[in-house]
Order: structure tokens, then C-alpha cells, then sequence
């Protein structure tokens, strides 16, 4: 009888210790899992945001260019505003002329 209860609590020490084993492999896997699923948010984290400041920046470049063509287009169509109005005032000259 006592060597039965000897045996048995080998077996329990030989359990417990393949339980902790098994309890620490596992946790182990997960902390390698869960850091490198935290490395691929992280990076997907930075390219998100390297090609965020790609796209503001080619927008502030395409603003930039825009607001510079803008003045020239703005200029242009004062120039073609005042051009039609010394057309239409030619124009009236001469219809007040022939009446």
C-alpha cells in the first residue's frame, strides 16, 4: 500500500511537470504569435502612413501647381474679357454709325 501511494504521487509530480511543459510551450507559441502579429500591424501601421504623407504631399504639390496656373488662367480670361469688350464696342461704334 504505501508503495502505491509512492507511485501515484510519482505520477502525479510526472503529470503535472508534462502539464507544465505543455501549459509553458503554449504559452510561449502564443507570446511569438502575438509579437509577431504586432510586428505586421506595426509595419502595415507605417506603410499606411508613409503612403498617406506620399498622397498629402502630391496633393500640396498639385494645390501648389494649380494655384500657380490659376493666376495665369485667371489672367488669360481677363484678357480675352477685355479684348471681347473692345470687339463689342467696335461693333457698337459702327452699328450707331450706319443709324
Amino acid at each position: 500500500m504505501l508503495r502505491a501511494f509512492f507511485i501515484g504521487r510519482a505520477a502525479a509530480q510526472a503529470i503535472y511537470e508534462q502539464v507544465g511543459n505543455l501549459v509553458g510551450e503554449t504559452l510561449a507559441a502564443v507570446g511569438r504569435w502575438d509579437a509577431q502579429q504586432r510586428e505586421v500591424l506595426r509595419q502595415q501601421i507605417q506603410q499606411i502612413l508613409e503612403r498617406a504623407a506620399q498622397e498629402e504631399q502630391q496633393t500640396i504639390q498639385g494645390q501648389s501647381s494649380a494655384q500657380v496656373q490659376k493666376p495665369l488662367d485667371l489672367q488669360t480670361t481677363i484678357d480675352e474679357l477685355r479684348a471681347e469688350m473692345a470687339r463689342l464696342r467696335t461693333e457698337l461704334k459702327r452699328y450707331r454709325q450706319q443709324n
